[in-house]
């Protein structure tokens, strides 16, 4: 398995970051190569992405979630991965890192690996979506309910802007 960690800082308050991460059917539209993501239900999620050229397919479980802390997850079919990404205030601004744990499948991938391709786009992503959520000042929707150990417990709910 193949680790990376990267950061940013984001101009907009915790909330507002994590409600934003929550939305999960959003983020082909800051993350290059996702192309689908569907939440199947308040822990899993269907993913089709093109990596290196190539489509997969995966479904995530997430594992942990914190309403304004982190959000892991791992994969359940399909594409080997998971991850966690935590939210740190500092003010008015959130300070967001990703630890993304991937299991290269082919030459290709470990190539790619190897070169810093992975590190590169998920900096890029966060960036992205840095951009997107810095331009629109508010989240498009939230889900506030808390997963341990890959169940729901506590209250949950799902607004939208």
């Amino acid at each position: 398995m193949a680790s990376i960690t990267k950061d940013i800082e984001v101009k907009v308050p915790v909330p507002t970051v994590y409600n934003q991460w929550t939305q999960f059917e959003e983020f082909p539209r800051f993350m290059e190569g996702v192309q689908e993501v569907r939440q199947l239900d308040d822990t899993r999620l269907y993913w089709v992405a093109n990596i290196g050229g190539k489509r997969k397919e995966w479904y995530a479980k997430i594992t942990e979630q914190v309403p304004d802390r982190l959000i892991s997850w791992e994969s359940e079919a399909g594409a080997d991965n998971g991850g966690i990404v935590s939210f740190e205030p500092m003010g008015d601004t959130t300070h967001i890192t990703l630890e993304l744990i991937y299991n290269p499948e082919d030459i290709l991938e470990n190539v790619g690996d190897k070169m810093g391709f992975v590190g590169r786009r998920v900096q890029g992503d966060l960036e992205s979506f840095k951009d997107y959520i810095e331009s629109r000042g508010v989240e498009t929707g939230a889900w506030r309910g808390t997963i341990h150990g890959g169940q729901e417990s506590g209250q949950s709910g799902m607004t939208s802007a």
